[in-house]
């Protein structure tokens, strides 16, 4: 099967669209996803950035809120701006990592994502990533110790690196296995298509038909 990777940050709005979307997706696109946590601070920096756009930008922050809350309310979530925004997701993402690595990593994903977009907690409390753990069936404190360990800290930070050796600048990000990059949530049609067929040729037919 096809597959494509989905490079997420638990700051990102998008990527919290996309992470509850992606695997309806790409089923019916006959697509394997393979999930990639990451941290955009690195990635920011390397811009020359101290926060996110959207901070840096007001009104393309604002649009970008409102352009959120439309989106998910049409699929059926709840949206609220998180306090502060961005919000810290390290330890989430070390986490993340981890269970990427075995069968509940995407389910831990979306949980953390509509504890933080849909329910206003903030994800940067072990507390509440305690919280998700127990709900998926985890021992919390074996895994938090896990997610601290020097392995899988250097882990995330390799992966971090690996993102910006790829030339990704924000979240989520697509990456196909012939390393063609799409950038954007309402990119993931086409870059499930391009998984598949590897070129857009026929994409925008299919979807007028």
């Amino acid at each position: 099967m096809k597959a494509l990777d989905f490079w997420f940050e638990f700051a990102s709005t998008y990527s919290y669209l996309t992470a509850m979307r992606i695997e309806a997706a790409a089923r019916r696109a006959g697509v394997e996803v393979r999930w990639k946590p990451f941290l955009l601070g690195p990635v920011f920096a390397g811009q020359g950035l101290s926060t996110s756009p959207f901070n840096i930008y007001p009104l393309k922050g604002g649009n970008m809120l409102r352009d959120v809350e439309r989106i998910a309310a049409a699929m059926g979530l709840g949206f609220r701006t998180p306090d502060p925004f961005p919000q810290n997701g390290l330890t989430a993402a070390r986490i993340a990592l981890i269970g990427c690595d075995e069968d509940w990593g995407a389910d831990f994903t979306r949980a953390v994502y509509l504890a933080e977009f849909d329910q206003g907690r903030q994800i940067s409390d072990k507390a509440v990533l305690s919280d998700i753990l127990h709900s998926l069936g985890q021992d919390p404190e074996a895994v938090l110790q896990r997610s601290e360990s020097p392995e899988n800290k250097a882990r995330l930070k390799a992966q971090t690196e690996t993102a910006m050796q790829l030339n990704m600048f924000g979240a989520p990000t697509f990456m196909t296995e012939d390393g063609e990059l799409f950038w954007g949530n309402d990119r993931l049609e086409q870059a499930l298509y391009w998984a598949r067929h590897h070129t857009l040729e026929g994409f925008f037919e299919q979807d007028a038909g």
